[in-house]
């Protein structure tokens, strides 16, 4: 039998290990809670790319955008891994072979010309090896010139504000669902009343512009990040090539809600886009009416345009838009 005092030491070790496992189970139910399957009556919002926990790396790959992205972030990895091997090596060679007590008297030499052609040829080529693959990247970023929609997209503080000018130039606001509000397996801080509703596999430009301060429209998972900045346009794209819904934030450092600037964006079939946009014509046609307005005026004359843009409308009803930068 054990003594008293080893007795009580286990049971402080128990004591110690079932309030661990207890402060572990309880910071974890919220992430449990959000990745719980949906009670009934909440329809599945499809595959989901948003942040989760031990994510190491980047976000996984939504778009052609963020493939790219990943695969110049594996080449970069590569040369990074042998170079930090190499100077490792090096240094403990130098540490071990010059050490003071098998080199009492140290080499008076400053200069060597073929070592110093070496150290500067050599990160020269290292960086043209890196700089080839990111320009690249960064021209196939700026813009598509087989746009299959086109998208504004305001930064407004603390809300966005999204029009579709060929799709019969409605718009809405996008405001982010509060806390207290969230039902199932919505996603804290990350669930917005109105997503940005696109269709599957097309082309999206997204002209974004500020109406107070910059803001930044940033998807990670489908590789977008683009400033608003009020009195300009600039252009992006991306193609959601995934059914489901992509979620991010403004990392904007905007003002006090900057952090409460969630977008998301569902990714949808070509046949329910049209659906929903038949409805959202309708819809927010009805919203930004005015007050006393007739209801078949409101139906047949679509929302006012809300977001300037550098863009003109041609006899075929689609956004003509060169932006100079």
């Amino acid at each position: 039998m054990p003594g008293p005092a080893l007795k009580r030491a286990l049971e402080r070790a128990l004591e110690r290990a079932l309030g661990a496992a207890t402060v572990l189970a309880l910071a974890a139910a919220p992430a449990l809670a959000q990745n719980a399957p949906p009670p009934t009556g909440i329809s599945e919002p499809g595959e989901r790319f948003a942040p989760h926990a031990w994510g190491i790396g980047l976000q996984e790959a939504g778009g052609t955008i963020k493939e790219a992205i990943h695969g110049f972030n594996d080449l970069v990895l590569w040369i990074i891994i042998p170079i930090t091997i190499f100077v490792f090596a090096l240094l403990a060679y130098v540490v071990w072979r010059f050490r003071a007590s098998v080199n009492p008297t140290p080499s008076r030499t400053s200069h060597h010309t073929y070592l110093e052609i070496a150290w500067t040829v050599v990160p020269v080529l290292i960086l043209i090896v890196i700089a080839i693959p990111s320009f690249r990247l960064i021209y196939f970023q700026d813009r598509t010139r087989d746009a299959d929609l086109t998208i504004g997209v305001q930064g407004r503080q603390w809300y966005w504000h999204y029009a579709y000018p060929d799709q019969g130039n409605f718009a809405f606001d996008s405001r982010p669902v509060p806390a207290e509000e969230i039902r199932g397996a919505q996603l804290r801080n990350l669930e917005v009343d109105e997503p940005l509703v696109v269709p599957v596999g097309k082309n999206i430009r997204v002209l974004t512009t500020g109406q107070d301060v910059i803001h930044s429209f940033f998807i990670p998972s489908l590789g977008v990040q683009r400033y608003t900045i009020p009195g300009r346009t600039i252009e992006t794209w991306f193609r959601a090539d995934h059914v489901g819904t992509f979620y991010g934030q403004c990392n904007q450092i905007c003002g006090t809600n900057h952090w409460f600037m969630p977008i998301v964006v569902r990714a949808v079939p070509q046949e329910e886009f049209d659906a929903w946009v038949a409805g959202a014509r309708q819809r927010f046609a009805a919203e930004n009416a005015p007050l006393g307005a007739p209801a078949n005026a409101v139906a047949a004359a679509p929302a006012a345009p809300s977001l300037p843009v550098a863009a003109a409308q041609g006899g075929n009803g689609q956004l003509i838009a060169e932006l100079r930068r």
